[in-house]
C-alpha cells in the first residue's frame, strides 16, 4: 500500500487547549493541591501512609489525561489510498477504553466501536482505536467523547460516512448519588450512509453484536 500523508488539520475549538491559561501549574504546586484534598477529606498528609501519595497521584494524572499533549488529526494523517477498489464498511469494534468524567472526575469504563465507509483511503486499524484513547484520556462527558471521535475521523478521511457507538458504565451513578451499579450509558453519532440508510444501520448494530 502507499501511504500519503495529509497536512494537519486544526483541531476543533472544543479541542483548541490554545485557551487554556498559560501558566501551567508546577509539579509542586499540583502535589500541594492534593495534599490540601487529603485534609479536606480528613485524613493526615503526613501520615507514613499518605506521605508519598501526592507524587503518585501527580504522576498518575500524567498518564490518565495525556490526551491533552496528543492530537487525533495527526494520528489520522497518514491515508492508505490503494485500497484494490474496497469501499464496504470498516468495524473496529470493541475498543476498551477508560476516561473520566468532567463533571465529577471520577471513571467511566467501557468499550467503543467504531465504523466508516471509505472515500479517499483508509488508515491503519490500530489508529482508531489510538483517537477513542486520545479523547478518552481528558476530562470528558461521554456525548461529547462520541461527537469527537466522529468529528476527527470525518476531518481527516473524509468518508462516506461514519458510525461511533460507545457503552460504558460511569462510576458517579455506581459509587455515588444513585449508586446503581451495572446500568450502562449507550451514545451514538452517525454520519452519510450510516445516517442515510437504516440497512447500514442496522448492518452496523448487527456487526457490532457479533453477528449473531
Amino acid at each position: 500500500m502507499d501511504a500519503v500523508v495529509k497536512p494537519l488539520k486544526p483541531v476543533p475549538s472544543r479541542n483548541d487547549f490554545s485557551l487554556a491559561p498559560k501558566a501551567k501549574p508546577t509539579r509542586e504546586e499540583a502535589e500541594a493541591a492534593v495534599r490540601v484534598l487529603l485534609r479536606w477529606a480528613g485524613d493526615d498528609p503526613s501520615r507514613e501512609g499518605l506521605v508519598d501519595t501526592p507524587k503518585r497521584v501527580v504522576k498518575a494524572y500524567e498518564e490518565l489525561f495525556k490526551g491533552y499533549q496528543q492530537d487525533a488529526a495527526q494520528i489520522l494523517s497518514t491515508v492508505f489510498e490503494d485500497v484494490e477498489g474496497y469501499d464496504d464498511m470498516v468495524l473496529v469494534r470493541d475498543i476498551p477504553f477508560a476516561s473520566h468524567c468532567e463533571h465529577h472526575m471520577v471513571p467511566f469504563v467501557g468499550k467503543a466501536h467504531v465504523a466508516y465507509f471509505p472515500s479517499d483511503g483508509v488508515v491503519g486499524l490500530s489508529k482508531l482505536a489510538r483517537v477513542v484513547e486520545v479523547f478518552a484520556r481528558r476530562l470528558q462527558t461521554q456525548e461529547t467523547m462520541t461527537a469527537q471521535i466522529t468529528e476527527a475521523i470525518e476531518d481527516a478521511l473524509r468518508p462516506r460516512g461514519i458510525a461511533v457507538l460507545i457503552d460504558a458504565e460511569h462510576m458517579c451513578m455506581s459509587m455515588r448519588g444513585v449508586q446503581k451499579h451495572g446500568a450502562s450509558t449507550i451514545t451514538t453519532r452517525f454520519t452519510g450512509l450510516f445516517r442515510d440508510e437504516p440497512a447500514e444501520q442496522a448492518r452496523f448494530f448487527t456487526m457490532v453484536r457479533g453477528m449473531k
